[in-house]
């Protein structure tokens, strides 16, 4: 395989995010500005520090602080400005378009902070998968997680077989979910909200699979520990993540 690092320093250089937003702070200086209930920015430095599994537990950090409505103090257009000449995003959040979940609100993070990629029904295709190595390899995230969520309307039509335009499409992308989960023959359509909830979660657990499946360039990543690539589910009652 080819030097991914030399490739992914040239094409942030065409791009203009090779260069280090102002105001630069250390790992050190991030980590304490968070104990002070404060949000830095991330920079080059603060994002090269960041390992897969602190990218998670940063993530877990931000749900329980967003549970118990204690988020980081920040100041969103000062985080504009440190951004304006690069990013670098700890992470990249697959979700659904769902107006009750945000990757930015419900992990308690700001701008600059993680990359979130929305479609209904939360699965990958090839342009989410190009965003996604676009993240990682160019951009130097740390870690993919998908994330599903209950009551999920996307979820509910692919069970009920819905046609609908183009959404009869999307759906599509949904139904190796349904047949996957076994049981539930009393009642496998949206009316029951169990069936709903196990197809969500196996839905979740066959995108994770896929991105490594389709992607040679995040499955190498990943196996060289350079990124991880996890599940979680949203509960839309509580507002809490649960880490598959």
């Amino acid at each position: 395989m080819e030097d991914l690092g030399s490739d992914r320093r040239s094409f942030l250089k065409n791009v203009g995010g090779g260069l280090i937003a102002a105001g630069a702070v250390s790992a050190v200086a991030q980590d304490a500005a968070a104990a002070g209930h404060e949000a830095v920015t991330q920079t080059q430095e603060t994002q090269a520090a960041i390992t897969p599994q602190k990218a998670l537990q940063m993530l877990k950090d931000g749900n329980a602080r967003f549970v118990a409505g204690k988020p980081l103090k920040r100041d969103y257009l000062a985080q504009v400005k440190a951004t304006s000449a690069g990013q670098f995003p700890f992470a990249a959040i697959v979700g659904c378009i769902d107006s009750r979940e945000s990757a930015t609100l419900t992990f308690d993070q700001g701008i600059g902070d993680v990359f979130a990629a929305r479609i209904a029904g939360n699965f990958v295709n090839d342009d989410l998968l190009g965003s996604l190595e676009f993240a990682c390899a160019a951009a130097g995230a740390k870690l993919i997680l998908v994330v599903g969520h209950s009551e999920c309307g996307a979820i509910k039509g692919a069970c009920d077989d819905v046609v609908l335009g183009n959404l009869t499409q999307t759906l599509a992308n949904l139904k190796p979910a349904v047949a996957a989960v076994s049981g539930f023959d009393s009642d496998r359509s949206s009316a029951n909200a169990k069936f709903v909830q196990a197809v969500a979660e196996k839905n979740v657990e066959l995108t994770v699979a896929r991105i490594k499946q389709r992607s040679a360039i995040l499955r190498d990543m990943a196996e060289k520990g350079d990124i991880g690539i996890e599940g979680a589910m949203y509960d839309v009652h509580t507002g809490k993540v649960m880490f598959m």
